[in-house]
């Protein structure tokens, strides 16, 4: 199976768990369900093309509405680490890295990498990852890993901010802070 249909599957079982499911429930079966549950499945395959295909701008966007939508909570984004190995987490660490936060602990970054907790802390102790100055390691640093892209490892890092698209910022235009990177 391939990375987006690996990512539809796994969007289709969170779209019917978390949103048609109770809403046939709610509304006793009603036929509007089922038509609504099978444009939600075509169109789980629209977005997992776009979040493994499209542009960046397109995928921060609908990873965005995504998570705001299939993980709405009060507070910050924080999945467990196991959440990270799954294809949605892929996705979003290879588009966004974390949304919210600058460094993850070495549990999360192994998650992110596919490696273990002890896999990150021996690369950080030959110097292919860089350990955060509030501890663990950041993002960017792991996000640099998966992707294959070299980085400057000293700090203080450049600071990517990408709050304001998954709904917690000022700006109406999800698409404003990316201009230019």
């Amino acid at each position: 199976m391939n990375e987006v249909d690996a990512l539809a599957e796994q969007l289709i079982r969170l779209l019917d768990v978390r949103l048609a499911d109770p809403l046939e429930i709610l509304l006793e079966g009603d036929r509007s369900v089922d038509e609504m549950r099978g444009r939600l499945h075509r169109r789980a395959l629209d977005w997992a093309f776009v979040i493994a295909q499209g542009t960046e701008t397109q995928a921060v966007h609908t990873i965005a509405r995504l998570v705001a939508t299939l993980y709405p909570d009060d507070h910050a984004f924080a999945p467990p680490v196991d959440w990270w190995r799954t294809p949605l987490g892929q996705a979003v660490v290879r588009r966004v890295g974390h949304p919210f936060v600058e460094s993850v602990s070495l549990a999360t970054a192994g998650a992110m990498l596919g490696i273990s907790r002890q896999g990150v802390h021996d690369l950080v102790r030959r110097g292919k990852l860089p350990r955060h100055p509030d501890g663990g390691v950041p993002v960017s640093a792991v996000r640099a890993r998966l992707i294959g892209t070299s980085m400057d490892f000293s700090w203080p890092a450049e600071e990517i901010r990408l709050a304001d698209d998954f709904g917690h910022g000022p700006h109406d235009d999800p698409t404003e802070n990316l201009e230019g990177q």
